[in-house]
């Protein structure tokens, strides 16, 4: 692992988009590492009839094009989100569009959903051995003129190639994107993909990634609605507009979505509101992870499981087996045997 996190420093010298590719190639090439071992009971965990051998995920936004998902599950995630991938190939925004704010700790980004499009996506998820939990990511192309009819393409596509969808409606990064989120949008995507999920027979999960900054009345709306049309779980949260007085990086004022550890304080607060609305929904915990005890803070807020991205870029591909090393002792330590106890405790 030391090899490999001190091989991710080094990429630091590149820029951040070119570090990135590099790293996917390296993964592709059998360079990544490789967790071994047994997997500490303790994180296993079901989430929304998935069961996970652990908590600890990898988030949407590393493997947009479905490339190395099985590296990063060798790598020790107990789940890798794929995407976000639209249903037409998709250039981006201009470059530069990926800063490390270094002294923060963070990320900001305007990608734009940059990605192969849906063919090459599905291709890969075909071709894969189906081993360990994979996810895929769905968005709209910038462009379309029915984005919810991009996604009802996503699902149909996807469905059965991986073992549970997100439905990314949360970047703020793709102009009027986040409109999706409003309670009237919200029905009418969730009522087109629940008709076409119908229509299908698919039965993998369905969550839906949400922004973290809504308003306070919208988490119970949003719960309302995903429980209406028989939706899974959300994913709280994506990245955020906000920008917190105590960013110190250059880049503090970069246009796009701020993500890593400035985050991790409005997503824990949003996760709270999501489940304070509703004790019961299946929730995924996302920003600002990159220990045992973020990791850990994200499950007392409500989550079943967590996910991580923006702290790879600093920390290196061994972060995930860290992470559950630590967050297993903190378990431990105040007396439970498993995850699924916090919901109990």
């Amino acid at each position: 692992m030391i090899l490999h996190d001190l091989a991710a420093r080094a990429l630091h010298a590149l820029d951040p988009e070119d570090a990135h590719r590099a790293a996917i190639q390296g993964l592709k090439l059998g360079l990544g590492p490789r967790a071994g071992g047994e997997e500490d009971p303790i994180l296993a965990v079901n989430l929304a009839g998935l069961n996970l051998a652990n908590c600890v995920g990898l988030a949407a936004g590393f493997d947009k094009d479905a490339e190395v998902a099985d590296a990063m599950l060798s790598a020790g995630f107990g789940f890798v989100e794929c995407g976000t991938v639209t249903p037409l190939p998709q250039g981006g925004n201009p470059r530069p569009r990926l800063f490390r704010l270094t002294q923060d700790r963070a990320v900001i980004n305007r990608m734009g959903f940059n990605n192969l499009g849906l063919e090459a996506f599905a291709g890969r998820l075909e071709r894969r051995a189906r081993r360990g939990i994979v996810g895929a990511n769905i968005g709209a192309n910038k462009d379309a003129p029915d984005r919810i009819g991009d996604y009802v393409t996503g699902l149909r596509r996807l469905a059965g190639l991986c073992d549970y969808i997100a439905v990314n409606i949360s970047s703020p990064n793709t102009p009027g994107l986040r409109a999706l989120q409003t309670r009237a949008a919200l029905n009418t995507l969730l009522g087109r993909l629940a008709e076409a999920r119908a229509e299908i027979g698919c039965v993998q999960p369905i969550f839906l990634k949400v922004a973290p900054d809504l308003k306070p009345d919208e988490p119970g709306e949003i719960v309302a609605a995903v429980r209406r049309h028989g939706f899974d779980g959300v994913i709280v949260s994506n990245t955020t507009l906000d920008r917190p007085a105590s960013l110190r990086s250059a880049h503090a004022a970069q246009t796009g979505g701020l993500s890593g550890a400035p985050l991790g304080p409005r997503s824990n607060a949003m996760l709270r509101a999501f489940r304070e609305a509703d004790g019961a929904l299946a929730l995924i915990g996302v920003g600002g992870v990159a220990s045992g005890a973020d990791a850990y803070a994200k499950l007392r807020a409500g989550a079943d499981a967590v996910q991580l991205y923006s702290a790879l870029v600093y920390e290196g591909p061994g972060l995930g087996a860290r992470i559950k090393r630590e967050l297993a002792a903190l378990l431990r330590a105040d007396g439970l045997a498993s995850v699924s106890e916090l919901k109990r405790a």
